[in-house]
């Protein structure tokens, strides 16, 4: 119980009686959040009930795991034996990446969609300059260099 001058109890008692008998809403912080900016006015979309379901390939990533770590060892145990490293293991392929029939790199649906485009019409640009310079096509993404010793008279190998 509070001790209150006469007074002030008279002030008190109807005050606190309309405080305590009130329900308090329940506070939303996102109303407050949202409040002043566009957020406010964009609706969600429903999420769509017949989407397909990717099948999980664990097994294919347990596999590559797996074999990265033992390629790993092999490296590491090369390395202390002062052997030469052995070669590193193939890169695995993820079925579910598209492969650019252009460039023949692979790419998830969305980069697959946006790259194709863009390496079809890099590829009918190449081929009208090629036609123009009549020199041979030559792919950005493949470049190898190979340097002869005849081209070079004083460098030396080795």
């Amino acid at each position: 119980p509070q001790w209150f001058f006469f007074a002030s109890q008279m002030r008190h008692e109807p005050i606190c009686k309309k405080v305590f008998n009130k329900k308090r809403k329940p506070f939303n912080s996102f109303k407050q959040r949202v409040q002043g900016t566009d957020i406010g006015t964009v609706k969600r979309q429903p999420l769509l009930k017949n989407q397909p379901v990717k099948k999980s390939n664990w097994r294919q990533h347990h596999a590559d795991f797996i074999n990265a770590i033992q390629s790993a060892k092999q490296v590491t145990k090369a390395m202390q034996e002062g052997r030469p490293l052995p070669p590193p293991p193939p890169p695995s392929i993820n079925p579910d990446y598209i492969q650019c029939p252009f460039c023949l790199r692979r790419f998830n649906e969305a980069a697959a969609a946006k790259h194709i485009k863009f390496c079809e019409e890099q590829a009918t640009r190449r081929a009208i300059a090629a036609k123009i310079t009549k020199q041979p096509m030559v792919s950005k993404h493949v470049h190898t260099c190979i340097v002869l010793e005849t081209d070079l008279p004083n460098y030396t190998l080795g």
